[in-house]
């Protein structure tokens, strides 16, 4: 069954989502942030249909998610790497991946991440970019940005 798109929609979370919402999409972004740059490889870790995997790799690569890059000749076979675009995706894996580590791992977490800087394992929190604070949903409200086409964007009261 296709999904309805967002591309019309006046939202930055449904453009990302028309981008990386999709079925298997950020598993494949979370192995390519993990190194994976090859079809087979990410095949085998994911256990994903080939055709699946080839439709989700053309997906993100018509999007500047990825880059195709040659590796071989005969046959043709290619490295899958993230651009600036899809590394900038971390942030949004790394949220999701500590929501499932709290809600949905009870043995704890499969995967943690480690700062290099400091050598502590880390989590990341959300903090306000101009004075530091850590916020939360009760901390936050929105407002029209530049690109609000409708008002309607923002419950009203």
């Amino acid at each position: 069954m296709r999904r309805t798109s967002f591309e019309d929609m006046n939202c930055s979370l449904a453009q990302c989502l028309e981008v990386v919402g999709e079925w298997w999409t950020l598993l494949i972004v979370r192995d390519a942030l993990f190194g994976v740059t090859r079809f087979d490889d990410f095949r085998a870790r994911l256990g994903i249909a080939r055709n699946v995997l080839t439709q989700r790799l053309e997906h993100l690569v018509d999007h500047d998610v990825l880059t195709r890059e040659p590796y071989q000749d005969n046959p043709v076979r290619y490295d899958y790497r993230l651009t600036p675009k899809g590394r900038s995706l971390w942030l949004v894996v790394t949220a999701m991946r500590q929501w499932g580590d709290e809600w949905a791992a009870p043995d704890g977490p499969p995967v943690q991440t480690r700062h290099t800087g400091c050598g502590h394992l880390v989590t990341i929190e959300p903090v306000c970019s101009e004075c530091g604070e850590r916020v939360g949903t009760r901390d936050l409200r929105p407002v029209l940005g530049p690109g609000a086409k409708d008002p309607s964007l923002l419950p009203s009261g």
